[in-house]
């Protein structure tokens, strides 16, 4: 590989269509996806994949078992995926969010507040990491004095943004 050339100019159009992610069980995977995250089922191969989207896409998440069919997840401190973040439109979606995990007793890693971003961390029973946020408003993102946005790991108050689970 060639790295002494410029990068290629990306459209900034550019984004993340779909996670297509190995599962050990399909329905196992599903409850998680559908009925504990809310997305919605929108193609099914047999047992071997399971295609969710929210809002009618043809799907953000494809699950398989075709390589993964009663495996364990990879061992922490591998190479790989670390985590699939699933944005939400508003701090009101991701506070409902919240709220049907907590409902379910769904056990959660982390949350933080990244400044850019309100986060809260998890894992699907596959061992697979899942971040569920929201973006603040860009004009409040923190900047550096470099102009580049300084991100921080502080930490998110579950009660407050719980607090927005009725709004909007």
């Amino acid at each position: 590989m060639d790295t002494t050339l410029d990068p290629p100019e990306l459209d900034p159009g550019t984004d993340i269509g779909h996670v297509h992610l190995k599962v050990a069980d399909l329905d196992r995977a599903l409850a998680f996806y559908r009925d504990v995250l809310g997305f919605e089922l929108t193609g099914r191969l047999g047992d071997q994949a399971a295609f969710l989207s929210a809002g009618g896409y043809h799907h953000h998440i494809g699950l398989n078992t075709w390589e993964s069919r009663g495996g364990s997840p990879p061992p922490r401190r591998a190479t790989g995926l670390y985590h699939v973040a699933i944005r939400y439109p508003t701090r009101a979606a991701l506070a409902r969010a919240l709220r049907a995990l907590l409902e379910r007793h769904y056990p959660l890693e982390g949350a933080s507040d990244h400044g850019v971003s309100e986060a809260i961390y998890l894992q699907d029973p596959d061992g697979n990491g899942i971040e569920l946020y929201t973006d603040r408003p860009r004009e409040t993102w923190p900047k550096a004095d470099d102009g580049s946005y300084a991100m921080v790991v502080e930490a998110l108050d579950l009660d407050d943004l719980l607090s927005a689970a009725d709004a909007g």
